[in-house]
């Protein structure tokens, strides 16, 4: 407890993350091209929300791009850093 409030010391995120619902096409050798949801973004990575879809393990460096009108819509890379039920985390690399 610090100040009277929980503190959890499990979340090491070093950004906020924003709900965001958008559409982005993902590329990587293993699947070609999907086109997936968001569940949230932040600063520092995106939550790809892939449910049962075949996805490459951690480490693995995929590409997005958004396809939802937001003006400059630039290919990214990304690492995925954490695969769940729902989906994949993935940190932006440069």
């Amino acid at each position: 407890m610090h100040c009277g409030v929980m503190v959890d010391k499990r979340d090491k995120r070093k950004h906020t993350r924003t709900p965001l619902r958008t559409r982005i096409r993902i590329s990587h050798d293993s699947f070609g091209e999907l086109l997936v949801r968001t569940r949230d973004i932040s600063h520092g990575g995106v939550y790809l929300m892939t449910g049962d879809l075949p996805m490459p393990p951690v480490g693995t460096v995929i590409e997005g791009q958004v396809q939802d009108d937001y003006g400059e819509r630039p290919v990214v890379k990304m690492k995925i850093v954490r695969v769940d039920a729902d989906g994949v985390g993935a940190m932006f690399i440069d």
